[in-house]
């Protein structure tokens, strides 16, 4: 399938459009599919040469898809009410859980379903309509809903997407230098403070959990935990192999070097996601080092605890309190075994949903940030800025460009969906 992004620029220069060309796709039958997200103003352009022609995106099977799931929430519904009248509360969590699933697409599709009816309504009263001034009245609002109708039935198809039951949390996220020595470790450091800009930005929590810093300067490794809503759903896809080709300090011949650093995305998960037997675990303690202080050295504050079955080993010395480096080592432990557990089972997926950073190989690459042409290059989806040094600097611009990564792959799920119905 051809795919086609057109950026356009509107009356303010933050405002953009961006469009979707999908001309082979049965079900989303449009010329364009409107891709909204925030900072981006939502239009829709029919084949037709009228303004006010609407073609929808939600073909007949899906309809009746939708129709059927709000049927389902009805039922449900009524079983809840049972089940509080027989005093069986045991039973309604669980219930609870599929009617906010279910709930979620059923009044998508309602919002739609109503809006589509105002337009009938309007066009109704449009064609018996004699006086000009209410005539145009009626003509307004229509097309106010005609522009309206795109971003909701985009919403209703999005609804359709299985979720990820941990989009909706928090993120663990560690940053690795890979290949490239000194300078890989020094660009491991800048991304881990572009990842602290980008959770201000988005009035996020960021909590440093780890940072082995280096004689360059840089970090081998480093790591934070993020807390807000939905922090794991928009940064997922952060995860893999990011190259960075420009110029060291120390390079005296103005050659361009290439490193990789490694970025990892897991979810924050709670001991009852992750079943771990204590038997599987050793956990050694020794005196953490570092740049000095009264608390350096002088007690076994710091943790090592390694998985036995996995080997996976995970060291925390950041807190004086051995207590708590014990805590946030288990924290991340947790979400490394489920990562590894979780991505056993998705072998069989496509790669949009693969959780693995790759070995950290200039050749793997999901990300190349260009100095000397200014350019950052998202390789999965073929985005491209010329704004490297505006996107590095700003937690908002850095924002913006994964919210364009966010709605390619959001694209690539909807004709992954589409497919399902032909």
């Amino acid at each position: 399938m051809i795919r086609t992004v057109v950026k356009s620029s509107i009356s303010s220069s933050s405002s953009r459009v961006l469009r979707l060309f999908q001309p082979n796709n049965s079900l989303l039958p449009s010329l364009c599919l409107t891709l909204p997200y925030p900072g981006y103003i939502n239009r829709h352009y029919s084949s037709s040469a009228s303004s006010e022609k609407f073609d929808s995106i939600i073909s007949g099977k899906v309809i009746s898809h939708l129709r059927a799931i709000t049927h389902k929430r009805d039922t449900l519904h009524d079983t809840m009410q049972e089940e509080i009248a027989a005093g069986a509360h045991d039973k309604l969590k669980d219930l609870s859980k599929e009617m906010h699933e279910l709930s979620a697409v059923a009044d998508a599709w309602s919002l739609v379903e109503s809006k589509r009816k105002e337009v009938n309504e309007l066009e109704q009263m449009e064609k018996e309509c004699e006086d000009t001034e209410i005539l145009a009245s009626i003509k307004s609002e229509k097309q106010n809903l005609l522009n309206e109708l795109p971003s909701l039935e985009r919403d209703v198809m999005l609804s359709l997407i299985p979720k990820d039951a941990y989009d909706v949390g928090n993120a663990i996220i560690e940053v690795r230098a890979g290949t490239g020595g000194g300078e890989a470790q020094l660009f491991a450091k800048e991304m881990f403070e572009v990842y602290r800009s980008f959770a201000e930005a988005k009035r996020w929590k960021f909590e440093q959990m780890t940072a082995q810093s280096t004689e360059s300067g840089g970090y081998r490794e480093c790591s934070a935990m993020i807390k807000g809503s939905g922090v794991f759903g928009r940064m997922k896809h952060e995860s893999g192999v990011h190259r960075v080709q420009r110029v060291p300090d120390t390079e005296t011949m103005g050659r361009v070097h290439t490193s990789t650093i490694t970025v990892a995305i897991l979810p924050e998960v709670q001991e009852v996601d992750v079943n771990i037997n204590q038997k599987d675990l050793r956990i050694d303690v020794y005196r953490s080092s570092g740049a000095g202080g009264q608390h350096v050295n002088t007690t076994d504050s710091a943790v090592r605890i390694t998985h036995i079955p996995s080997g996976i080993v995970v060291t925390m010395q950041e807190e004086r309190s051995q207590i708590r480096n014990r805590e946030k080592a288990m924290t991340i432990l947790r979400s490394r075994l489920f990562n590894q557990q979780q991505t056993k089972l998705n072998q069989e997926r496509s790669a949009a949903r693969a959780e693995q950073v790759g070995s950290g190989t200039r050749s793997e690459r999901i990300r190349t940030y260009n100095y000397p042409q200014n350019r950052i290059t998202d390789h999965r989806v073929n985005v491209t800025s010329n704004s490297l040094d505006n996107i590095l600097s700003s937690g908002e611009d850095f924002s913006d460009f994964i919210e364009d990564i966010i709605v390619h792959f959001e694209a690539r799920d909807l004709e992954n969906l589409s497919k399902t119905f032909q």
